[in-house]
Order: structure tokens, then C-alpha cells, then sequence
């Protein structure tokens, strides 16, 4: 009841604002990208002012969070830690128990974000063209679509035209689209309207594009680290308006796919996290870009997301579908330019390279890309367990309830629990393969696969209002 009131006052508020900023909102369509390398624009603009703040107003008194709705609202949910609260899903079902599954035109790996009853995913054309579709995320249903037409531009055999998962804060949506002449960040409304555009200029790799950017505070944030010397940088912009806050220039070696998150704690200032194989672990300050701390670089690329646990940031490199180094560091041990090395990791077959790790209380789950799952020690690194469990894996495993979720490329959602003993293994079809994450809202599990979106309602014991 709640939920439903909180939908009707916001419609209201938001019919009040689409009054007033009715003078002009053109649509965006297919189109064929210009461009204009270093410099936003801002497509949308306004022509009463009082009526702009009215409005504005309005519609920040009635935006006040649903308590029992979850949001999914970047790569592996709320600052990237793969974990959910929901309850009532279950650990093993047939193709008939998914509530609704819907076909994805091209190919895409980004995982889906969701917002309220909107749910976002990208897919890619052979011939290059790129498509953000909003989706209802309780029937599946499209309800727009915009696409841009870019060049083709040679992949690795387990990327896409749609690798980056794009970010969203209620009020907008933020896609990457790129090939080697032009990378485009661009925001539009939750209704379709494109918002601004920057161009962060080429975008020269072996593999193709696939870091995805993140929302924090009144920031769009995004890593460009790329091969090419003098381009790597780490970009800030303006959420509303596409201007560039800050930026950061980063060394270049080869192409990172590794997301950045924020690292918030009690009596400490936030930290920006990030990671690249040749700065390897860094830490800034997400207000002004500042570099706070770093590390020795990576042996080799990392694709991997750092996670945090125990006091401690863990991250991987690798090559060739295999993890070959990790690295735990303490960010609070820094001497004011370098961070302390705990230990280290180098077991080719118990470290991840593609899949993003999971930490819950003492421990992390390291899902690796050949089959295997290594119980870990966050504090000391020490194996608690380890256990093959069949199929290659490209996606990153997410918590719910207790129980890691992750699909496997050959199309099985594989279950296990996450405690310090293996107590076993489920596996469920999806129906295709995947190199995806899953991603959950509205009471809901999201799996995404080469060609299509299966969604998996929670049961009884799902969180209430869901």
C-alpha cells in the first residue's frame, strides 16, 4: 500500500514538472553519432525559471525512498557489492518457474539496473548499432528504446557491442557506448529524453569497451583506462548537466574492465577505489579527484572489481580465462602515498580474473572463471575450502539470502551457500548461455542471458511491499 501510494504522489509531481518543462524536450532517435571529443551537451532546455524551481521543489518534497523497495542501480547492485536483501528466492527451479522470460534483439553481457518498476539493459548489433531499452521490470514489457549507430570494432570472443551495464539514480539513466573513434556517455530521463552527451574521445583496445559508470552523490563517475599513452583518465561529471566536475590522468598499459566503487566507513572520509593493471590499486578522493594512495601496479589485466571486508581491499589480475595474482591491502596503513600489502595470492586455480569475488563477515568467495569456488579468510587469506563445481563462468555471483547466484556460460544458474563449510550445490537452466550478473528489484531476480531476460519472482517470504 505504501509502495503504490509512493508511485501515485510521485506520477503527480512528476505530471507538475512535465507541465512547466513543456516548452521544449526533443526526442532523440537512431542517429549517427558527432563528434566533439571534451565537450557536453546539453540537450534539454528551459525557459521559465520560476517555474522550473517551483516544480523542482515539488517534486523533491514527494521523492522520498520506498523503505521496501531494493533498487539495482549499478553493475552488481548498490556500490558494487553484489548483495541483496531480499528473501523468499528459491536455490533450485525449472525453466516453467520463471515468471516471465523476453527476447533481446543482437547480444549483450550487461547486466540489467533497476529503478522502482523500471528495469534498463543494453544490447548490440553485428553491424554496430548500440540500444538502451527501458523494460517494465514486473511484466518485462518495453517501453522505449533508444539506440546509436557506431562503428564495428574487433571484440574479444566473450565481449559485446553491450559489455557496460549502465547506472541510474531515479531521475536518470547513464549508458557507455563506444568503438575506436569516439566513446559517448550519455544520460537520458527515466522517460527516454536525452539529457547530455560527452564524447571522452577514441577508445583503442583488442577486446572492445566494458567498464561501466557509477552514480555517487551528485556525480557521474567513470574509468577510462585504456592502452593508448596519455589518454587513461578517471572522469567526474556533473549527474544533471554532463559538465566534467573533475579528472584525473591515469597511466596507460592495457584496457581495464574493472568498475570502480566508493568506500564509505564511520569517522573515516570516503575513498574512490579503483583499478588498473599497470596503477594498480588506487584510492581518490571522489569530491575533487585527488590521488590519496596507491599501490605497486599489476602484473597483469584486471577485469575483476576490488571488493572491501574486514578492513581490507582485495583485487585480482590474470590472463587467458584465470586468475594469477591477488592482492589484499589495508587503505588505512598508508604512509600517505602508498598503501600496505597483507598478503597475497597466486594459485592459478583458486583465483578469479573475470568474476567479481563476494564477501560476507569474515569471509570472501572467490567464483572462478574455470569452475572452481574458494572459501577465503578476508583477515589472512587463508583457504577455508575449495570446491569444483562444473561450467565456465564469465559473470560475477550475487548474495541473496546467504546463497551466491551465478550463471554459468554454458546457461546454468548455479546456487551455493555462503558459509565458512561447503554444504553443496544447486543448478537450475536459464536456457542459454551467459557471461552476465544477475541483478534483483521488485521482489524479483533478473538473469540475463546471450539473447534474452528471464525474471524469477521471490516466494511468501519475500521482503514485504515487494
Amino acid at each position: 500500500m505504501q509502495h503504490r501510494l509512493k508511485q501515485r504522489i510521485m506520477a503527480l509531481c512528476e505530471s507538475v514538472l512535465a507541465i512547466c518543462l513543456a516548452d521544449s524536450r526533443p526526442r532523440q532517435s537512431t542517429h549517427r553519432s558527432t563528434r566533439t571529443h571534451g565537450r557536453a551537451i546539453f540537450s534539454n532546455g528551459v525557459s521559465t525559471l520560476p517555474s522550473v524551481i517551483a516544480a523542482a521543489l515539488i517534486l523533491a518534497a514527494c521523492h522520498q525512498p520506498a523503505a521496501q523497495a531494493e533498487n539495482w542501480p549499478r553493475f552488481r547492485g548498490t556500490n558494487g557489492t553484489g548483495v541483496s536483501d531480499l528473501s523468499g528466492v528459491p536455490t533450485e527451479w525449472t525453466e516453467d518457474d520463471y515468471e516471465w522470460v523476453v527476447s533481446l534483439p543482437g547480444i549483450g553481457h550487461a547486466s540489467p539496473v533497476v529503478w522502482d518498476d523500471a528495469l534498463f539493459i543494453t544490447t548490440g548489433d553485428e553491424d554496430g548499432l548500440r540500444t538502451l531499452y527501458r523494460l517494465d521490470a514486473s511484466t518485462g514489457e518495453q517501453v522505449w528504446s533508444r539506440s546509436e549507430r557506431l562503428d564495428t570494432n574487433h571484440l574479444h570472443v566473450k565481449n559485446s557491442y553491450a559489455s557496460s551495464t549502465p547506472a541510474v539514480d531515479g531521475e536518470r539513466v547513464y549508458v557507455i557506448h563506444a568503438d575506436f573513434d569516439q566513446q559517448w556517455v550519455i544520460a537520458y530521463t527515466m522517460d527516454g529524453e536525452e539529457v547530455w552527451r560527452y564524447d571522452v574521445g577514441p577508445f583503442v583496445c583488442q577486446h572492445g569497451q566494458g567498464v561501466s559508470p557509477i552514480v555517487y552523490n551528485e556525480t557521474l563517475i567513470v574509468a577510462n583506462d585504456q592502452r593508448e599513452p596519455g589518454v587513461s583518465s578517471l572522469l567526474a561529471f556533473d549527474r544533471r548537466t554532463g559538465d566534467v566536475i573533475w579528472q584525473s590522468p591515469r597511466e596507460s598499459r592495457e584496457v581495464s574492465y574493472s568498475t570502480p566503487f566508493v568506500l564509505e566507513r564511520a569517522d573515516h572520509d570516503p575513498q574512490l577505489i579503483c583499478l588498473s593493471g599497470v596503477s594498480g590499486l588506487t584510492g581518490y578522493d571522489p569530491e575533487t579527484g585527488e590521488e590519496l594512495w596507491t599501490t605497486p601496479e599489476m602484473p597483469l589485466r584486471t577485469v575483476a572489481c576490488p571488493v572491501y571486508g574486514n578492513g581490507l581491499i582485495l583485487a585480482s589480475c590474470g590472463s587467458g580465462g584465470i586468475g594469477k595474482y591477488l592482492m589484499a591491502v589495508d587503505p588505512d596503513a598508508a604512509d600517505g602515498t602508498a598503501a600496505t600489502l597483507k598478503y597475497e595470492r597466486l594459485q592459478a586455480e583458486t583465483l578469479n580474473y573475470v568474476p567479481t569475488p563476494i564477501v560476507l563477515g569474515e569471509y570472501v568467495y572467490l567464483w572462478c572463471d574455470r569452475g572452481m569456488i574458494c572459501c577465503v579468510e578476508m583477515a589472512t587469506g587463508r583457504t577455508a575450502w575449495k570446491e569444483r563445481i562444473g561450467g565456465n563462468y564469465s559473470g560475477s555471483p550475487i548474495l541473496i539470502d546467504g546463497y551466491l547466484y551465478c550463471m554459468s556460460e554454458e546457461g546454468e544458474v548455479v546456487v551455493v551457500e555462503a558459509s565458512p563449510e561447503f554444504t553443496g550445490q544447486k543448478s537450475s537452466p536459464l536456457g542459454v548461455g551467459s557471461h552476465s550478473t544477475p541483478a534483483v528489484g521488485n521482489g524479483r531476480v533478473y538473469f540475463r542471458g546471450f539473447d534474452r531476460l528471464a525474471c524469477l519472482k521471490a516466494g511468501p517470504q519475500a521482503a514485504a511491499g515487494n
